[in-house]
This record gives structure tokens, C-alpha cells and sequence, in this order.
């Protein structure tokens, strides 16, 4: 139902008192996106500890779902516990981690090897997984000369390329990608995410995974398989893995394409923080169709709703 605020009707509001204890009472696991609503770069967002510590001892399920494919859940664990969270591995889902588990739920054929165009994070998910994988960091270096005599020859047994947030893109890889997905019969084209930008630090938003995709979506004239946020291939994957209804989860991010929607796709409640990409008059504009159930600044406010 829309919300009448100075007059005008919308279909969000200001979380208060009223609407969070509701949301408390209601909701089971409430589900964290990390960049921009957790931290930023290497820098916990004000009052964090005490929000998370405060839904625990209320009995919620705490899950973190991120679409930055940069580390693997036992490199998040670990940069959790550097920010002194302790949070298990049980407890993340990476988009490096949901294009391993796609791979291995549609049966990808193990002696079929996967490029990645990312960073070591994706590569460490498809090992555990069982998969053979290469490229990533180690094709950094690398690079093509532009003569007629020069010829990048590709492993025709890789059957799936997937791309992530890469800070050391290149020509080299972007060339290696397209040939195995061009030229290898079913290769697969798997994305983590499509996110244009992110919080790579804590003082600007950098280009995101969605640039290095775009550029091998134009050099392929393919469309990838999506396993981030908004897809709704993680929030299958959670939902058989808590046996939680929907309903009774609430997505907690600062981004309306991928967060929000994310969670509106899955039926769940949505919370926007301002704290990272999405500012209000974002949200506020009239061209914008993505709307929370509920806003506020930063996830440490419904600490004030519970007279913290």
C-alpha cells in the first residue's frame, strides 16, 4: 500500500519504532549486503558491532550476501574477524561462491576447465568446488601484440568463462575470454554480478564488475548467465540451505538494482541504508522504479528503536 508523506504518496518510508519492532517480530534471518552497509573498504560503518551483536541475542539468523567476487567466504571470514566480527564461513554468500555452486548444480562436466576473468577469490571457490580453473591474477601480466604474425591460441576444453570485478583487467584477458566463448562450442558466459560500480575504499566508488561483463557482453554479442544479486539463483540456493520462507527474511543494502530488487524478486522485506551507493534524492527521483519497503541512514539507527 502506498504511504501519503507531505502530500504526495509513496511506496516507502522512513523506518521508525513502530515499523522496525514489526520487522523484528515478523522477520527470522535478516540478510546483509557487505559494501556500503557493513564497510567501507577496509572501514567498519559507525555503531555495526553492536547491530549485528543486538539482532543475535534476539534470535535472528544473520547472512551476508555480497556481490563482490574479490575473495572467497573464507577470505570474507577472515577479513571479518581483522574488523572484530566473528563471522562463520556457514555465514556468506559471495557471488564467487554462487558461480561455483551454479557450475556444480547444473553439472558441469569436471573434466571441462573454467577461465576466470576476476580475482583470486573466484578461483579458490571453483577448486573447492572441484573444478579446473585458471586465468585470474596470474594472466595480469600478460599481454598481445598487435602485428600480423602474433596469435593468442585458447584451450578449446574450457567449457565455462566466468567474470567478476577484475582491478587488472587487460586486453590479454579480455581477448582469452572472448575466443573460449566465441569458439568453444557451449562455452558458458557466467557473471558474478553486473554492479557499475562499488566501495573498493572508503572514499570513492570505483567502476564495478558490470564494466569488465559489458565489455565481453560487446566483444561476444552474448548475454551471461547472472549468479549475483539481482538473479535469484542465491536466494534459492539460501532458502534450500536454511529452509526460511521469504517472507520471513529481510534484505538489508545500499543498492537499489541489486539489493532491493534482490529481495523484492524473492519476496522478502527490504531495508535501503543511505550509507553507500543510493542517496535519497536517488531514491527520491521520479525516473527511480525500484522502491524498499522501508530507508534510513545506516543499519546502527534500529539501534535507537529499541531505546539503545
Amino acid at each position: 500500500m502506498a504511504r501519503v508523506e507531505n502530500g504526495a504518496s509513496k511506496p516507502y518510508r522512513a523506518l521508525s519504532n513502530g515499523d522496525f519492532n514489526e520487522l523484528l517480530d515478523s522477520v527470522e534471518a535478516f540478510l546483509f549486503d557487505c559494501d556500503g552497509v557493513i564497510w567501507k573498504g577496509d572501514r567498519l560503518i559507525d555503531g555495526v558491532p553492536r547491530t549485528l551483536e543486538m539482532l543475535r541475542s534476539k534470535g535472528k539468523k544473520i547472512v551476508f550476501v555480497t556481490n563482490n567476487s574479490m575473495k572467497s567466504r573464507k577470505q570474507y571470514a577472515s577479513k571479518f574477524r581483522k574488523l572484530g566480527l566473528e563471522v562463520s564461513e556457514e555465514e556468506i554468500f559471495s557471488s564467487s561462491f554462487a558461480a561455483a555452486m551454479y557450475l556444480k548444480l547444473n553439472s558441469f562436466p569436471r573434466e571441462k576447465k573454467v577461465y576466470v576473468i576476476g580475482e583470486e577469490g573466484i578461483l579458490e571457490e571453483l577448486k573447492l568446488a572441484g573444478f579446473t580453473c585458471f586465468g585470474g591474477p596470474e594472466d595480469s601480466n600478460k599481454s598481445i601484440q598487435l602485428k600480423s604474425d602474433f596469435m593468442v591460441k585458447h584451450d578449446e576444453n574450457v567449457g565455462a568463462v566466468v567474470v567478476g570485478i577484475d582491478p587488472h583487467i587487460n586486453y590479454y584477458k579480455l581477448h582469452y575470454g572472448t575466443l573460449c566463448i566465441r569458439e568453444n562450442p557451449g562455452c558458458l558466459f557466467i557473471a558474478t554480478n553486473c554492479d557499475a560500480v562499488g566501495h573498493m575504499t572508503d572514499t570513492q566508488e570505483w567502476p564495478g564488475a558490470g564494466c569488465m561483463v559489458g565489455a565481453i557482453c560487446g566483444s561476444t554479442q552474448k548475454e551471461p548467465v547472472v549468479v549475483g544479486k539481482p538473479s535469484t539463483f542465491m536466494m534459492d540456493f539460501l532458502v534450500e540451505r536454511f529452509q526460511i520462507d521469504t517472507m520471513k527474511m529481510c534484505m538489508v543494502g545500499d543498492r537499489l538494482d541489486t539489493d532491493i530488487l534482490f529481495g523484492q524478486n524473492a519476496g522478502c522485506n527490504t531495508l535501503l541504508v543511505l550509507s553507500g551507493v543510493t542517496t535519497l534524492p536517488m531514491l527520491e527521483d521520479s525516473l527511480n522504479t525500484i522502491h524498499p519497503d522501508y530507508y534510513t541512514s545506516k543499519v546502527s539507527d534500529i539501534l535507537n528503536f529499541l531505546g539503545d
